[in-house]
């Protein structure tokens, strides 16, 4: 099983915004998302200047069903 590598909030959030998850909210510095289809919601914590580690970047992948492949082989403009 590959590693998931650390990424910062903004890459994440595009991934996200791909596999059609909508900005709900913000509360403080974490974003929800969710999917219109699927009624999924997601978490995202974005703080200036840090990446996230690679437990929590599994984590919201997992829960919002999106494949590690995806990291690994879309290569995600800043």
């Amino acid at each position: 099983m590959p590693k998931y590598p650390i990424i910062n909030a903004r890459k994440l959030v595009k991934i996200l915004k791909i596999y059609d998850f909508v900005l709900i909210h913000t509360r403080g510095s974490h974003h929800v998302f969710r999917n219109s289809k699927s009624k999924k919601m997601v978490s995202v914590p974005v703080h200036k200047g840090k990446d996230l580690g690679r437990g929590i970047t599994k984590a919201i992948l997992q829960d919002a069903d999106i494949p590690i492949d995806v990291l690994l082989k879309k290569k995600i403009k800043k």
